[in-house]
């Protein structure tokens, strides 16, 4: 298996994979490249729908030229270095972790901020830090958390000491995100069911309309149940010494 950076053909072929809507598994088998490759070089300049060949190899030498320039002294060591980890498998994963997000619905910009949270040990952080870790405009993330708070995957404390907010991520973070998602479903049961007794159930439009009713109210009841079960098990889980 090839080794080493990607060359300008061979981001040529991944553009033209994407384009083609091939996996990204496909590509690299195309490539004979590991899958991780692919998805970092994708992710690193744009994303599926934006990625250009040109594009990614002037920002990728440019990056390789930045690298070889002395590196600034810092004052204290990164979270990397107290821990031992490889900077590079973090940065990677901190990339599927975001096209994986992205592939759920979440716009690029709040994935990031949610993968930002996940990977930070202390599992919060304020709008400026978001913003300077992200290098991105405090507009762009007020807007993210926004999203995020919606949706109930992040909560917001108040930094008394400092007078400002802080972002946490929690254990039960996909727990009030899924229940959240259980609501949605139970509402658009409710309006469908509802919308079926206006046209008249017997009506083709009506028919489908208390399919969809009877859809969404069986999900939502699912949703419902599978969480209080993964919660009594996680209880369990975390009372159990081992």
């Amino acid at each position: 298996m090839p080794g080493g950076r990607l060359t300008h053909h061979e981001r040529q072929e991944i553009a033209e994979g994407l384009r083609e809507g091939l996996t990204y598994t496909d590509i690299a088998g195309r490539l004979d490249r590991p899958i991780s490759t692919v998805t970092r070089e994708v992710a690193r300049n744009g994303g599926p729908a934006a990625y250009r060949a040109d594009a990614a190899h002037r920002a990728t030498t440019g990056r390789a030229r930045r690298r070889k320039q002395p590196a600034a002294p810092t004052t204290s060591p990164t979270v990397s270095d107290v821990h031992g980890r490889d900077p590079e498998a973090v940065l990677e994963l901190e990339e599927q972790f975001t096209e994986m997000m992205i592939g759920t619905g979440l716009p690029r910009m709040t994935a990031r901020v949610l993968t930002c949270l996940y990977v930070t040990d202390g599992g919060s952080l304020t709008a400026t830090e978001l913003a300077q870790r992200l290098q991105v405009s405090p507009a762009s993330v007020s807007k993210a958390v926004g999203e995020l708070e919606q949706q109930e995957l992040i909560r917001r404390e108040r930094d008394t000491g400092r007078r400002r907010d802080r972002y946490v991520i929690d254990a039960d973070a996909w727990f009030r995100g899924w229940m959240a998602s259980a609501r949605q479903n139970t509402m658009l049961a409710d309006f469908a069911l509802r919308g079926a007794q206006v046209l008249g159930t017997a009506t083709p439009a009506g028919t489908r309309m208390q399919d969809i009713g009877h859809f969404f109210e069986h999900v939502g009841r699912t949703m419902v149940k599978a969480a209080e079960e993964w919660r009594q098990a996680d209880a369990t889980r975390r009372s159990t010494p081992g």
